[in-house]
């Protein structure tokens, strides 16, 4: 009996994402022991299991892994965004203390289950797609006690909520007020203070920075990038989304997880990501928010055998996105993404970026979780708009309803 799957997931049509490709079984079948992946291929050839779980012909896919969201936060900025449509300026609005330290205040403010109340409805709006897996950075805080707070919430909703969780720390995502001035000493702080205090506490998974003009320069990032190297930390970096900083060749010059946005990147830094195996995350919701007109060079990442990924940036200012099959949508019809790129990039790719071997792909060693659609093709994924085809998740293979609770 030691050789029986715990279930067998059966008829189901497999996009795997295991071969270049879509990975196609018509009629295929994926067995699962212990919450991993122990075989997978055609219905046919199918081992014994304990029990079978009917797909009815629809089409299994990984779970989709949204790799890059700030969706652990208090408060919305919709009345900015309506200023501006009537006409206000950016620097109007951060003049008069709104922009990214509204949510600043409002997150400092907040209690854990407050953070957690909050930011549970966004969550479940992208379970209920088939999201398995999901990246939540730290960043509105920009004090020890607030980041702690926001990345003891994302630990919480793995333990409360069907979904596997990355954490980034994203102490250098802007100045706080108290530091104004003093951008060199606000790094240190980040870099000896926060850093050291979060990675005991186990509370980190990557480390992110904002490296932009109205952000941080290159040489502090790389301040940043130094000190997560002592704590051995992958990290990632948000480059080049208003102007080339040359980012991502310094993230790639780290071994970078991922460079993210990437609308200004440069030949150099597309080239010194190919070399480094960085992944291109693109993040279409911030593009489209902020109506800009400079697309990420896509054409030139995939001549140079760049991994792209797509994610939803989730966030109160440039991406309120809660819908990681609408940010493929946009990826297709913005840029002319191909629909097998956009579910690669929610998948295996995505995966890539996170540093996680054991999502994102349907073969034998995975973690099984798995989302179920019904529709004709893979490519409807991407292709309708507004259109919700999941039918069910499996969470390391344990089937849920795509509809979750709220943690109480």
């Amino acid at each position: 009996m030691s050789d029986v799957a715990d279930v067998l997931f059966t008829h189901a049509r497999l996009a795997t994402m295991a071969d270049g490709g879509y990975g196609i079984v018509d009629d295929g079948a994926v067995a699962v022991r212990d919450g991993l992946i122990s075989w997978v291929g055609p219905r046919s050839e199918a081992p014994a299991a304990a029990r079978e779980h009917d797909c009815g012909g629809l089409w299994l896919t990984p779970g989709l892994v949204d790799c890059h969201t700030h969706i652990v936060h208090a408060g919305n900025r919709s009345d900015e965004w309506e200023a501006r449509l009537n006409g206000a300026s950016y620097e109007d609005i951060a003049r008069q203390g709104g922009g990214i330290m509204s949510t600043v205040r409002a997150t400092r403010a907040a209690s854990e289950d407050e953070l957690l109340r909050q930011s549970a409805p966004r969550i479940a709006a992208l379970l209920a797609e088939g999201v398995t897996t999901l990246e939540i950075k730290s960043g509105y805080g920009l004090d020890l006690a607030s980041e702690a707070r926001m990345l003891r919430v994302a630990r919480r909703v793995a333990s409360t909520m069907p979904v596997n969780v990355a954490t980034t720390f994203l102490g250098a995502h802007a100045l706080p007020p108290e530091f104004a001035g003093r951008a060199g000493d606000y790094i240190v702080e980040v870099c000896e203070r926060m850093l050291p205090a979060l990675a005991r506490e186990g509370l980190v998974d990557a480390v992110d920075v904002f490296c932009e003009r109205i952000g941080f320069t290159h040489a502090q990032t790389a301040q940043v990038f130094e000190a997560a190297r002592k704590y051995r930390l992958p990290v990632k970096l948000h480059a080049e989304q208003l102007s080339d900083q040359d980012g991502a060749a310094l993230v790639a010059e780290y071994g970078g997880l991922s460079a993210d946005h990437l609308e200004h990147l440069s030949p150099r830094g597309a080239e010194a990501m190919a070399r480094a195996g960085t992944v291109a995350v693109l993040l279409p919701g911030a593009y489209y928010f902020l109506r800009e007109t400079v697309m990420p060079p896509l054409s030139l990442l995939r001549e140079l055998g760049v991994p792209l990924a797509v994610a939803t940036d989730c966030n109160p200012g440039t991406s309120p996105m809660t819908s990681l099959l609408l940010a493929m949508n946009m990826a297709c019809t913005m840029w002319r993404m191909t629909p097998l790129e956009a579910l690669r990039g929610c998948t295996v790719n995505a995966a890539r970026a996170l540093g996680r071997g054991d999502v994102g792909v349907i073969e034998a060693g995975r973690r099984a979780d798995f989302a179920l659609w019904d529709i004709a093709r893979p490519a409807d994924l991407a292709y309708a708009i507004g259109a919700n085809p999941c039918r069910l998740v499996v969470n390391g293979g344990v089937p849920r309803a795509p509809r979750v609770s709220l943690p109480a």
